[in-house]
């Protein structure tokens, strides 16, 4: 069966457009309820949401799925993704459900589900689900509805900013403290807008909070990860020693040091390793980061001993490589991080501790701890494509060979589909930047050339 309503990360889409109506997410509920319904139990099911305007349409509809269901339904509000992933393991619930289209505009609007374990349905799991849906309710999930008197019950619970927070605290060292540390943290108006800033205030720092005030059209809009100018600009202005910036479901973060310089995920990901493997607490043997993470990050961990496991682009792929193989540290350049010792996946306030207590320990400015090593150059490009799948014609893939033999042993080249768009991502890396952009311009190119009609780079 080919997967139509879940992709890498959940649903995703524009809200009350389809896949993204509320008619859906009813029929989520329902389906995820027969599915994982395990023996006799009084099952339960935790509901998070970021603060998009849409979370008001779909947490009612999905709420009145699970009920019909019979799962008791918690309603934790606004909270990231990863307390909800945190708050299903804590409350034992059966499911936990995050309303969330992450780093994405207020329009869209996405469902993410979490098993008993706090982890990402499998990909078995969600064709199941979409079994269950395209059989139609009367057929597929008639019989699974609750009787009357079996009917679950909904509820707010007013504690879990508190307990997520909690436990977000308890990962930093206890005999450590940030007082006398003035941090920027851009919250991107979302999902983490409250509890971010308490945590790093209740450790002693000095707080310095930004994107804090959510409208339900604001969330990510000129903010946050995914446009860290303004935490940038704000370092400076404040003198602040670090600026943090989280996405909408404050899964990811960028960081900026004191000189208000970006600081990617791949540096992020190299101190952590550093920290732990110098304390012993690192597992695996090295890190595992997606195909777009920088040579430099890989030259750095070998140069250490350790190693660097590559996968495709998405958490759900490093995830699913560190539970396999053992591994406790992986992300994503852009700023996903997942540390396995305390959380089941990306979770940005998490990982900026991490950093923190790094800081803290070393007595150094954050432009020295978090200069690990020096990145290659890199290009990215995107050529938008109308023709036949440019990776399928034999001139494109003529053309990848040649520069792979142009950057044999001083770099490497990705060329990949998009998984939402008619998009072609060309990118290369190596030791000269000059033949690096050669060699994305001549893919680009011959794209471009053999595309009917041709489109331009974006």
């Amino acid at each position: 069966m080919t997967r139509k309503l879940f992709g890498t990360d959940g649903i995703r889409g524009r809200a009350n457009d389809l896949p993204m109506t509320a008619e859906i997410a009813l029929k989520v509920a329902m389906a995820s309820a027969a599915v994982l319904r395990r023996g006799d139990h009084r099952h339960r099911v935790v509901i998070g949401k970021d603060t998009r305007l849409s979370g008001y349409l779909f947490e009612p509809a999905l709420a009145a799925g699970f009920v019909s269901m019979g799962f008791d339904v918690t309603m934790v509000g606004p909270l990231p993704t990863p307390a909800v992933a945190m708050l299903t393991r804590s409350y034992r619930a059966d499911l936990g459900v995050m309303i969330s289209a992450s780093h994405n505009p207020y329009e869209d609007n996405g469902i993410k589900l979490f098993g008993a374990d706090g982890y990402k349905l499998s990909d078995a799991i969600e064709l199941e689900i979409e079994s269950k849906i395209e059989n139609g309710v009367g057929n597929g999930l008639g019989n699974g509805l609750a009787h009357a008197k079996q009917l679950g019950r909904a509820q707010r619970l007013d504690d879990a900013p508190g307990r997520y927070a909690e436990y977000v605290k308890s990962s930093f060292p206890k005999r450590r403290s940030l007082e006398g540390v003035k941090i920027v943290i851009d919250c991107a108006n979302g999902a983490a807008y409250k509890v971010a800033p308490r945590v790093l205030f209740e450790l002693g720092a000095e707080v310095i909070p930004i994107a804090v005030t959510p409208n339900g059209t604001n969330i990510n809009e000129h903010c946050g990860a995914v446009a860290p100018e303004a935490m940038q600009e704000a370092v400076v202005l404040h003198g602040a020693d670090l600026g943090i910036a989280l996405d909408g479901d404050a899964d990811r973060l960028i960081l900026a040091d004191e000189r208000g310089r970006r600081i990617d995920g791949d540096q992020i990901m190299a101190l952590i390793a550093n920290c732990w493997a110098d304390a012993g607490l690192l597992t695996g043997g090295g890190v595992v980061a997606t195909v777009m993470s920088n040579l430099g990050l890989e030259r750095h961990l070998e140069a250490r001993g350790l190693k660097l496991a590559r996968t495709a682009v998405g958490d759900r792929y490093v995830v699913e490589r560190m539970r396999a193989e053992g591994f406790n540290i992986g992300g994503e350049q852009s700023g996903h991080l997942v540390l396995s010792d305390y959380a089941t996946t990306g979770d940005g306030l998490l990982a900026a501790l991490q950093v923190l207590a790094a800081i803290v320990a070393q007595g150094k400015p954050a432009s020295e701890v978090l200069h690990v090593f020096d990145p290659l150059p890199q290009v990215l490009k995107n050529v938008r494509f109308d023709g036949v799948p440019p990776l399928e014609r034999a001139d494109v893939k003529s053309a990848i060979a040649e520069v792979e033999a142009l950057l044999d042993g001083h770099g490497r080249v990705l060329v990949r589909k998009s998984g939402t768009e008619k998009l072609i991502r060309v990118m290369a890396e190596g030791d000269d930047r000059p033949t690096v952009e050669q060699a994305v311009d001549r893919i680009c190119d011959v794209i471009r050339a053999g595309d009917a009609p041709a489109a331009s780079a974006a």
